[in-house]
């Protein structure tokens, strides 16, 4: 199920999805093909805390820069930060996405920035609905059981699916589904 390096296919679209952060940052690749989708790879990669603020800004580069190589993704779905009240965390968390931006433009791919309730809403029909919940779901598109231990890899998967849905409008065609699971359920092909 998992590989590296693109097999080449004329249809196959690859998501890579990021989750930024200064300690961890998640990731999570799906292929595309057509309107199915099917997971890569997935995982969180963790710097030192004992590293600086500004050598954690580089690891965070040069780890981008080698999933796109590792894995040839077409695109990149990235969590933007979300808003809290501690200004200095705000700060970091958008340096990170900054410098996780600049990999991926510096490789020529386009890059699509969601809010996380945009990604919650998407995967889970909730736009408040918990790092759990999404990881449910994620579970449920890819049937792959996912340790608890790797929710900003879900996140990270959350953000690529999010892109998927929303580039290909998969709410769209005259259904109306109560929910993401609805829709799974009724579309048991076309989500793995």
């Amino acid at each position: 199920m998992f590989f590296k390096k693109r097999l080449s296919s004329k249809n196959s679209n690859i998501i890579l999805g990021l989750d930024p952060g200064t300690n961890v940052m998640g990731f999570g690749l799906i292929e595309t093909i057509e309107k199915k989708t099917k997971l890569v790879q997935y995982g969180v990669l963790t710097f030192k805390r004992d590293l600086s603020h500004y050598e954690k800004l580089q690891k965070i580069y040069e780890s981008v820069d080698q999933l796109i190589l590792d894995y040839a993704p077409d695109e990149v779905a990235i969590e933007a930060p979300f808003f809290g009240k501690n200004v200095q965390s705000m700060l970091k968390l958008g340096r990170a996405q900054g410098v996780a931006i600049a990999a991926i433009i510096k490789n020529g791919l386009p890059v699509y920035e969601y809010a996380p309730k945009k990604i919650k809403s998407a995967v889970t029909g909730n736009g408040n609905a918990t790092k759990e919940r999404v990881a449910q779901m994620i579970e449920t598109f890819t049937n792959v059981k996912i340790n608890v231990k790797q929710l900003d890899a879900t996140d990270a998967l959350g953000a690529a699916y999010c892109h998927f849905f929303q580039k290909n409008n998969m709410s769209a065609g005259g259904k109306s589904y109560s929910g993401w699971e609805s829709y799974v359920k009724n579309n048991k092909g076309r989500v793995k």
